[in-house]
Order: structure tokens, then sequence, then C-alpha cells
């Protein structure tokens, strides 16, 4: 999990922020537009939880946040040849396994789908469907990342 003592960094940016190792790079740079974007669903979860969801829930949701903050801290800090200052977080091959397993739980549950639904019956639903749309966009953020470089 990631600990933060302050949420500003007093470097002043003229358009560029740090990235994990201490690069600095233009606030534009794909890297940056792919965590902010994992912030971003993260802070959509966060909506789903202030809509009091299932306590059973509420406890997979938050794992699932921390897991995010993860994803974060390890697109904030690029694969490179020089050794690092810590070591930096990774998601790791349980994180993937535990949200399958939640994931096919989930469907198991489900009627299968016949046709698309619509966003929206209650609150949670409604917020769940922002998450799905946020996450889609994410990930082709992360694709066009891991393109590029």
């Amino acid at each position: 999990m990631v600990y933060l003592n302050r949420i500003y960094t007093k470097s002043g940016d003229g358009g560029e922020t740090s990235l994990g190792n201490g690069h600095r790079v233009p606030k534009t740079d794909l890297r940056i537009r792919a965590y902010g974007g994992v912030d971003e669903l993260n802070s959509v979860l966060g909506l789903v939880m202030a809509a009091r969801p299932t306590d059973e829930f509420a406890r997979r949701l938050t794992h699932l946040q921390n897991d995010l903050f993860d994803v974060g801290a390890d697109l904030c800090v690029p694969d490179s040849d020089e050794p690092p200052a810590h070591t930096p977080l990774r998601v790791t091959e349980a994180q993937v396994e535990q949200l399958e397993h939640w994931i096919d739980a989930a469907n198991e549950r489900l009627s299968p789908l016949t046709s698309f639904i619509l966003p929206g019956g209650s609150a949670i639903a409604a917020h769940l469907h922002h998450a799905r749309t946020v996450c889609r966009r994410v990930e082709i953020g992360v694709l066009e990342l891991a393109a590029h470089e």
C-alpha cells in the first residue's frame, strides 16, 4: 500500500511533474495520463462506497481501491536499467487472481446477458457503470503507454 505524508511536492511544476523515480516529465506524458486515469477510476469507486453498498461488497471495493493505488504506484515508476532508490510496488498475480475470482463469483449469480444493460437502476449501479466506462478508457491509456514504450 502507498503511504504519503503530504499531497503536494513544493517543487513547482512549469507544466511538469516527477515520476516515482524522480525523472521530470510533462504533465501530458502518456504515463501521467495512465496513472491519472487509475486515480480517476479509484475516485469513481469512492462514489460507489459513498452510496453504502453491502458490507461484503464494501470490503471488496476497499480491497480493490487499495490495489488501484498499487497500480498507480506501479505506473509512476517506469522500468529502467538504473537501480531503483527503493523497491517499486508491482501488481502481483495474486491480486489479479483475486479480482478474477470475484468477477467469476458475481457472474455465477447473473442471468445470461441477451442485450446491453442501460446504465442506472440505483445509485450504486449507476456509479458502477461509470466506473466500468472509466476503466475501459484507462485500459486503452495503459495499452497506449505500453505500445509507446
